[in-house]
């Protein structure tokens, strides 16, 4: 019951030396059994793996995991150092595979499976009377079911991976909030009910964080998550946490003075800058209020803005007089490619600014 290496024949003759290796084995079942490792070291510690299971008798047919021990497995060890923003998105996306798929095995993760998953989404309505479910949701989750399934198949418990068929997504109009409309929503801060624990008014808390979300282009997670003990008023400077921002990576953070300015009003004994003492959801409530009372919607079919809107406000009124290097840093981007597609972006829309934009809060009469 021995295992051997081996290289795909067809594969060597178009790779030469750069070809993977390959562990085959029979199992207990008498099965011909085999899996691509790739370097030859790591395929050599493979098979005396294998080889000492099938001695030991502790070998375990790993296609026929479970699919709820592997969800447990993967919820506790295969997510090391993603943000919670990341985690909560590959716990919904569990859910509804699971809801629609009924998967028992981790075999169960098949194209078959994953079309089924696909068809039955996209016939479903986001909220009960609204729009189904758009290609770029759907897309969302597929991405994730593609990063779960690449971890079973590290795993060993999912044999081949299965293809993965994206949906086409029409062009959409790039959406950011417009500084006319961002004044409004400044303006009207006051009509929000929480956050409703703090020394301060709830409209001190939102006018804080809508500024300051305008001027660093932070993602709304890294917002929350900013820690009191990173923000110095002093020296206008906010530290990002590699754990809170999809960088990864500690990053020194210039503010700008009218984020300062508003943050000073946000003292309490919070260890958060932004403390929310209610559910994530409610957040996007209270930000619509304020949207419904400012009377300002976005362009398009879009019904609401987003907190991503503000990133992008960031980024369209700052590309044309920032490098792309300074955008990238201030932005957080893991890759060039995403800043160059904010770069893009921002010369299609073509705004006149000069240098580091800055919102005109003082003609609404709000500010001080």
């Amino acid at each position: 019951m021995n295992a051997w290496l081996f290289q795909d024949h067809r594969q060597k003759e178009k790779l030469g030396d750069k070809c993977s290796w390959s562990v085959g084995w029979i199992d207990p079942d008498g099965k011909r059994k085999s899996k691509k490792i790739g370097s030859h070291s790591l395929a050599e510690k493979f098979q005396r793996k294998t080889e000492g299971q099938l001695a030991a008798g502790t070998y375990e047919n790993q296609s026929k995991k479970k699919w709820a021990e592997f969800r447990a497995e993967y919820e506790k060890r295969g997510m090391p150092g993603v943000t919670a923003g990341t985690r909560n998105l590959t716990t919904y996306t569990f859910n509804h595979f699971e809801r629609i798929v009924k998967p028992v095995r981790v075999s169960s993760l098949t194209g078959k499976s994953i079309a089924e998953y696909v068809a039955t989404r996209t016939a479903e309505t986001a909220r009960k009377g609204g729009p189904t479910v758009s290609p770029a949701t759907v897309n969302r989750e597929l991405r994730n079911l593609r990063t779960i399934a690449r971890r079973a198949n590290k795993w060993g418990y999912l044999p081949r991976l299965p293809e993965f068929e994206f949906l086409r997504e029409p062009g959409k109009l790039a959406i950011y909030v417009s500084p006319e409309h961002f004044a409004k929503l400044y303006q009207h801060a006051d009509s929000a009910r929480w956050p409703d624990e703090g020394p301060f008014a709830p409209a001190d808390w939102w006018r804080a964080l809508l500024v300051t979300a305008y001027m660093t282009g932070w993602r709304i997670g890294s917002l929350l998550a900013l820690r009191r003990e990173d923000v110095d008023l002093e020296t206008g400077f906010a530290l990002s946490r590699a754990a809170d921002n999809k960088g990864k990576r500690d990053q020194r953070v210039p503010l700008h003075p009218l984020a300062v300015d508003h943050l000073r009003k946000l003292a309490s004994f919070s260890p958060l800058v932004f403390p929310w003492n209610h559910d994530r959801r409610g957040l996007f409530t209270e930000f619509h209020v304020i949207q419904r009372a400012a009377d300002v919607r976005p362009e398009g079919a879009k019904r609401w803005y987003g907190f991503h809107d503000l990133r992008r406000a960031f980024a369209t009124m700052n590309a044309p007089t920032l490098t792309a290097d300074a955008l990238q840093s201030l932005m957080q981007h893991k890759s060039y490619q995403t800043t160059q597609r904010y770069i893009s972006m921002a010369r299609q829309l073509n705004p006149a600014v000069q240098n580091l934009y800055v919102p005109d809060l003082k003609a609404t009469g709000t500010v001080g």
